[in-house]
């Protein structure tokens, strides 16, 4: 359907899932109709709609014989204070603090309200299936009154074709918060709601390419101020004996057990020593004389001898709990997040303490200093993708990578600011450099930075002013569970690119791949150089449908 002219009152245009609608801006993007789709794949796309009147309870329907696999939301408004750093490389949409498109609201029975002169969207999901029958389908979606008065409507033609995306190879962790979800709900941590809780945004990130999940084992010695301390969430049950200990493990199997039905693959256990320097113990709480208090934290030595010596009583135990419940090859570890350098010492204490339990297992960290594998002491180092070049030179085996705050120059991110085509042309880099994991700290930081105070996410995108807006979390936590971000839905698509590139090579050959990808670029794709056009990349994956359907 042609878009409505503004004095019709309502104006609605279909738009890709990569345009970010500002709703106080103009909307410059060209109408965006017809697209394919694969089995196992969530196809999404935008309407767009503006009025110069009011309306207010709009509905809003679909009409499609895929009805029953299609979802709307409301892209809503999150507010940001901090939206990027002063020296950016220029590719964003915008640096001013403002209202950004990210929250994925669903629609009740009130529908929307459509204000004058701002441009809104809903954001259209399609579940597409095995089941789902191959070929063109029609999706028409409408907006009415509610007395049933047609406002405008849009059709989107989607072609599904009968070839399926195969299961994720990529290891994928986005850090999950358990005490930003004690602390926003108001729950006991690890009560029965809690668990609830826990239980829907596990799901959640599983639903979303997230295989690997963050392990509490005790209180994760994250983001948290020298001297400060985070919501104890350990699973570990402790009890202090003399200079003996005993450890509890039910927690922890429940835990698991939750992972497993949700789809959950690889588990990380939790940093066994502080961040930025491997200098000390994480928190960690046990019962001793009846009372429970913490036994170790920032005021412990990590390579002192009674630190050691619980490790060393732990550990072994842990290790037994790994191969009775079929974990072996489920289970990775971590020493410390992000050391630099001058850290390389403690760090280097600290690996050697553990390895002597733990050898049998990767140990992954994020950190960019390649002297840290050079020297033996990460067997899976994990570098930021603006500081991967050397890893990738010496040849590094199961390369994984991260990005975080300090990634906002040339390299992609998924920050408010950015376009979306910066969130998802990852996907091809990943795929060329053949990246074994991918690893991000924020599924669902809700405290200001270093956990000084809990904040309150529809209303504080940035830590507290802390980081650009879009880095500490792709959640937020709704009355009745997770409500998904535009970001979040637009990295799975990255996640399902990679697929389909993967499921290419298979058919055609890497080199095949390769050249398709990079077929008519001026330069080859690196982590740092890479076509910034939505279009194009957009086309890209058209490509590789065709050539997958050619193949069926």
């Amino acid at each position: 359907m042609v878009s409505q002219p503004i004095g019709s009152n309502f104006e609605t245009r279909c738009l890709h899932s990569l345009v970010k609608v500002f709703a106080d801006a103009e909307l410059n993007e060209t109408p965006f109709r017809r697209a394919t789709v694969l089995h196992n794949e969530t196809y999404a796309f935008q309407v767009a709609y503006r009025t110069n009147a009011t309306y207010k309870n709009v509905q809003v329907s679909v009409v499609s014989e895929l009805s029953n696999a299609v979802t709307l939301r409301e892209v809503g408004l999150a507010p940001s204070e901090f939206p990027m750093y002063a020296n950016h490389d220029g590719n964003l949409l915008r640096s001013a603090p403002g209202l950004y498109p990210d929250p994925l609201y669903p629609i009740g029975k009130e529908g929307v309200n459509a204000l004058p002169s701002q441009w809104r969207s809903v954001w259209v999901s399609v579940d597409v299936t095995p089941l789902t029958a191959a070929g063109k389908h029609v999706i028409e979606v409408r907006f009415a009154e509610e007395n049933g008065t047609l406002l405008g409507s849009e059709s989107f033609e989607l072609d599904v074709v009968p070839v399926s995306l195969p299961e994720q190879r990529l290891i994928h962790t986005e850090w999950f918060h358990t005490d930003c979800i004690a602390t926003y709900y108001g729950d006991e941590v690890f009560s029965e709601r809690h668990w609830q809780r826990v239980e829907q945004f596990v799901r959640t990130a599983s639903k979303h390419g997230m295989n690997m999940l963050l392990t509490p084992l005790f209180t994760p010695p994250l983001d948290t101020k020298v001297g400060g301390e985070r919501p104890t969430v350990q699973l570990i049950d402790v009890t202090k004996e003399g200079d003996s200990y005993r450890f509890g493990f039910d927690k922890l199997k429940r835990w698991v057990d939750m992972a497993d039905s949700a789809g959950i693959r690889y588990f990380e256990f939790s940093h066994l020593f502080t961040q930025w320097g491997a200098a000390h113990a994480p928190k960690i709480m046990a019962t001793e004389n009846g009372e429970y208090k913490r036994i170790f934290g920032w005021e412990t030595d990590a390579h002192g001898e009674a630190y050691k010596a619980f490790l060393n009583g732990f550990l072994p135990e842990l290790v037994a709990f790994i191969g009775k419940h079929g974990l072996n090859d489920r289970s990775y570890f971590h020493v410390s997040d992000e050391p630099s350098m001058s850290h390389l010492e403690s760090y280097r204490s600290a690996y050697e303490t553990i390895k002597v339990h733990l050898a049998q297992f990767p140990m992954i960290d994020a950190l960019s200093d390649y002297a840290f594998y050079e020297k033996g002491l990460v067997k899976n180092p994990i570098p930021a993708n603006n500081h991967i070049e050397p890893f990738l030179e010496n040849g590094v085996p199961n390369l994984w990578t991260y990005y975080c705050c300090a990634q906002y120059q040339k390299v992609a991110n998924r920050f408010f600011a950015f376009p979306s085509v910066r969130n998802r042309v990852l996907a091809l880099q990943l795929y060329k450099f053949q990246i074994a994991g991918f690893l991000h700290w924020g599924y669902n930081f809700w405290y200001s930075q270093y956990s000084i105070k809990e904040i309150d996410p529809f209303r504080v995108t940035d830590a507290g002013q802390g980081f650009p807006s879009g880095d500490a979390f792709l959640v937020y936590p709704g009355e009745e569970g997770p409500i998904e971000s535009l970001r979040l839905e637009v990295f799975n698509e990255t996640l399902q690119d990679l697929r389909a590139l993967e499921l290419l090579e298979s058919k055609i050959g890497r080199d095949a791949v390769l050249s398709l990808i990079e077929e008519g670029l001026e330069q080859p794709i690196t982590f740092s150089e890479y076509p910034s056009d939505a279009e194009w990349l957009l086309g890209k994956r058209e490509q590789i449908n065709r050539l997958l359907a050619e193949s069926h």
